[in-house]
């Protein structure tokens, strides 16, 4: 009998880019007007200036040029994914990780804790600066480690990366999702940070009630192995830490020095090194084993650049203005909150096709913000709107190849997640349609 499998996750992708090419040559093009930011020299969109301009489709082998001129787009992602690939896998192939994820299974009791730990950990570092790329590499651990909790894949990327969004979307000091939104819709940094931190929190406790609902039914279950029964050492937790060191610091750098993801990667690559040193290996075997352990992650990576080829389709098509403009047009038709609260799914649809939250935020905000203005919506309400739809789909959006390299490693196909995932995302929406009710 012939079973029906599901299209791998390249083959997705790269469809992806065939269709937003078909759609260059179905949509009309057309932009806004833009003025330059003379602090950031970001551009920003002036509101109500959107008009016809000549078309630009994009024909076969332009789309074809897209991909690779996507891993050029994402050099950064992909540098950070084999980068910090090659460091734990380093620190897994030493046994070290084995034995410090037996010593952490052997002494758990109430697997539960472990996840909603978990879970916070990675809220945590979403909220501060959106971290979820930065996970890939850790994916076969955590599958490992939910496994031998009695959970799966779907389970271990729920704990990760669905919470690291939901911190993500809602964290008020996040620089890439709420603190963009808010200087694009000319708000205080801090503005309403009260309101956002309260439906983090909530937002936060229903996608981890959701996962720990739905772990006993988790059925991806991908064969492991056990991790060691032999004690860690001391050196092995000095590995763990040299690496857990760098991401640390790269958020304190994100928020202080301006830091980048590049800086990451340089961080990671001196904490794979000393893992190498404190594994006893010499400085020759140490670069070979870091270069084997990147290979695995090179799947991962060719993931991520065909992603950036479809927002580059759409944007050399001259149809992303247009998408936007045929989205924002319905909302000035409906009642004041229903059209505060359509700005979500809104948003989560703009975000298909522009996959930088902070440059979503330049995009949208100066042309929702006035609207909102027009139609007694607060610009804070707009704001978490923003956050809600075009922050936190991240965790469901076809075109983050981020999320399809971490489904890779989970051994999960994007149909499962999405079974998962979105009623998850309906939970996390309606905390933040409360919000926005509150805040007017």
């Amino acid at each position: 009998m012939l079973t029906r499998r599901a299209p791998h996750p390249l083959v997705l992708l790269l469809g992806g880019v065939g269709a937003a090419a078909v759609l260059t040559w179905l949509l009309p093009a057309g932009a806004y007007e833009r003025t330059v930011d003379a602090a950031t020299g970001a551009a920003r969109v002036m509101p109500g200036t959107f008009a016809p301009v000549e078309p630009a489709p994009v024909g076969l082998m332009d789309a074809l040029l897209a991909v690779p001129r996507g891993f050029v787009s994402g050099a950064d992602v992909i540098m950070t994914i084999l980068v910090t690939g090659g460091a734990f896998g380093l620190l897994d192939a030493s046994g070290a990780l084995s034995r410090l994820l037996g010593a952490l299974v052997g002494r758990t009791r109430r697997p539960a804790l472990v996840v909603i730990g978990l879970s916070i950990v990675f809220a945590g570092f979403g909220a501060a600066e959106q971290m979820h790329e930065e996970f890939v590499a850790l994916i076969p651990v955590l599958v490992i480690l939910a496994r031998n909790l009695g959970y799966g894949s779907v389970t271990a990327l729920a704990m990760s990366m669905g919470a690291a969004m939901v911190g993500a979307a809602f964290g008020p000091t996040n620089p890439f999702g709420t603190g963009a939104a808010l200087k694009a819709a000319e708000l205080a940094p801090m503005s309403a940070a009260g309101t956002r931190v309260a439906v983090l929190l909530a937002a936060l406790a229903a996608w981890i009630a959701y996962t720990l609902w739905r772990a006993p039914a988790d059925d991806v279950r991908p064969e492991v192995t056990a991790p060691s029964t032999e004690p860690p050492t001391w050196r092995d937790a000095c590995s763990l830490l040299a690496l857990v060191l760098p991401i640390l610091l790269y958020v304190v750098g994100i928020l202080r020095w301006g830091w980048g993801i590049n800086e990451l990667s340089a961080l990671v690559l001196v904490g794979g090194f000393v893992v190498g040193a404190l594994q006893r290996y010499a400085l020759r075997e140490t670069a070979a084993r870091f270069l084997v352990a990147m290979e695995g992650m090179v799947a991962a990576g060719v993931l991520v650049g065909v992603a950036r080829g479809i927002g580059l389709v759409l944007t050399d098509g001259r149809i992303i203005d247009t998408i936007i403009a045929g989205i924002v047009a319905p909302l000035q038709l409906v009642p004041a909150e229903v059209a505060a609260v359509a700005m979500i799914p809104a948003h989560a649809i703009i975000h298909i096709g522009v996959s930088s939250t902070s440059g979503q935020a330049m995009l949208t905000m100066p042309i929702l913000a006035p609207l909102g203005d027009l139609l007694g919506i607060s610009r804070d309400a707009v704001v978490l709107a923003f956050s809600a739809g075009g922050v936190f789909t991240d965790a469901v959006n076809p075109t983050n190849g981020a999320l399809f390299a971490m489904l890779l490693n989970a051994k999960l196909t994007y149909g499962r997640w999405l079974k998962f995932a979105i009623p998850g995302m309906l939970l996390v929406w309606t905390a933040a349609a409360v919000g926005i009710v509150l805040l007017g």
